[in-house]
């Protein structure tokens, strides 16, 4: 039988499940799999369903992850022109469009995910509204018109609330959240522990 996919969750604007994302593909084809990408949001995880402030916010834990996210860039040789400090974008176009290639093109899905993060993080482009996303570079058969007039829609944002609730009910609260086989496995910095889990057949 095909081993079924890692389910990877993130946030586009969580700069962990920005590095997980170019990440966990190749993890997964070490191991015969693939992936399905599911984005989810941590204004909703996070700040109302776990009754949380922001991470960037939250004292002693803020100033940390800060210091954490440039030791993971220099430790991996990243460019990355956004700063986690930097004013976080309104989340909800970029998820939205996602959430309607997953369902319309969804061959295409990972390929708009690593377009939005690249934008994002490695140019430091704000995404915040439909519009902008007409400026990515997406591969043929994907219109960048037709993602931004889709993600001002109302089946967009109808895809990305099923997706968001389908998250919550698997359990994920945070970005980047891979879970294997019904296992979840929160944190970029738990996808070694996930290459062992596939290593070993779990334990």
């Amino acid at each position: 039988m095909t081993p079924a996919p890692l389910r990877f969750h993130f946030d586009f604007i969580s700069p962990y499940g920005y590095f997980a994302s170019l990440r966990i593909e190749a993890l997964a084809a070490r191991h015969g799999r693939t992936v399905d990408w599911n984005v989810m949001l941590l204004g909703v995880s996070v700040m109302k369903v776990m009754g949380l402030k922001p991470l960037l916010d939250t004292p002693l834990k803020g100033p940390y992850s800060e210091r954490d996210v440039h030791r993971y860039v220099r430790e991996h040789g990243l460019v990355m022109a956004r700063q986690p400090g930097d004013p976080v974008m309104n989340p909800l176009p970029c998820a939205r469009a996602f959430a309607w290639v997953k369902q319309h093109h969804p061959a295409h899905a990972a390929a708009l995910a690593h377009a939005i993060y690249t934008a994002y993080w490695g140019e430091g482009r704000d995404l915040g509204d439909p519009a902008s996303l007409r400026g990515l570079t997406l591969p043929a058969g994907l219109s960048a018109d037709a993602v931004a007039e889709a993600a001002a829609g109302d089946e967009a944002a109808a895809l990305l609330r099923a997706m968001v609730n389908a998250s919550l009910e698997a359990g994920v609260f945070g970005s980047p959240t891979v879970v294997v086989d019904g296992e979840p496995f929160w944190g970029v910095d738990k996808l070694e522990q996930v290459d062992r889990w596939l290593t070993r057949g779990g334990w």
